[in-house]
């Protein structure tokens, strides 16, 4: 089976290139995409995360959606009812179960100060496979404005993470941009818990492009369960973002 991470950026890359890479990638089996836009025109003057929200595409998952007609799509928003996660799940694969939870405040909450810092949610879909179940959660880390190292918020929410880890009982994949450097705490509590690292186990150095002109080059993880086989596991140099596509097969 395989997989790929994105964090799309909102497309601010450019639709066609984004839209070429789905095309070119459309054997995948399941996408966790974030930063998806379902709508929000309205919000495209506005400042939100310390950019502005210019150049986004706020048609970007029907726009995605008609490039891979094979696969279904789960949309779970975080940001008012237009603009979050997003699955795609190739249509021989049988779904059981799909959902989501806040892990960061509660649905509908935005900081009165700062557009970028809301709620936050994890996306989970549990398909059934030959041998057993399989659950993938998407995940996009909130946004603080003061980087990417612990802070209480943080720790809070990994904590509420792993307590619905702890409800699972078959093997999953928890994966998307974290917000997260390597040595926080914050991601340590998901790998003390048990999970393997893939960026850490794989001696990766950056999930960035050069469309990120910052320093500290972290923010998107792949974590599985130790019963996950992980044939391949990779970071894909296409430049469709200002965060690199994560691709994992597994067994």
């Amino acid at each position: 089976m395989k997989l790929i991470s994105l964090n799309t950026w909102g497309g601010r890359a450019g639709k066609e290139k984004l839209l070429e890479f789905f095309e070119e990638h459309k054997e995948i089996d399941i996408f966790c995409l974030q930063e998806i836009w379902n709508g929000g025109e309205h919000m495209l003057g506005k400042s939100a995360g310390g950019m502005k929200l210019a150049g986004a595409i706020p048609k970007l998952l029907p726009a995605i959606a008609s490039v891979l007609p094979d696969h279904r799509v789960y949309f779970r928003p975080h940001f008012f009812d237009f603009y979050g996660l997003a699955v795609f799940v190739r249509n021989q694969l049988p779904v059981t179960e799909e959902g989501d939870l806040f892990v960061h405040h509660e649905r509908g909450w935005v900081s009165p100060e700062e557009l970028g810092n809301h709620a936050r949610n994890i996306q989970w879909i549990t398909i059934k496979t030959k041998r057993d179940l399989l659950t993938i959660i998407n995940f996009h880390g909130l946004w603080n404005g003061g980087g990417k190292g612990d802070s209480d918020d943080r720790l809070l929410q990994s904590d509420n993470i792993i307590t619905f880890l702890k409800t699972l009982t078959n093997p999953f994949i928890l994966c998307g941009d974290f917000n997260l450097l390597p040595n926080t705490e914050s991601l340590k509590k998901l790998e003390d818990f048990g999970l393997r690292n893939l960026i850490k186990e794989c001696g990766i150095t950056s999930t960035r492009t050069s469309f990120y002109t910052k320093e500290n080059r972290f923010a998107d993880y792949a974590l599985t369960t130790k019963d996950i086989n992980v044939k391949d596991f990779r970071i894909l140099s296409d430049e469709i973002s200002d965060h690199s596509p994560l691709y994992l097969e597994f067994e």
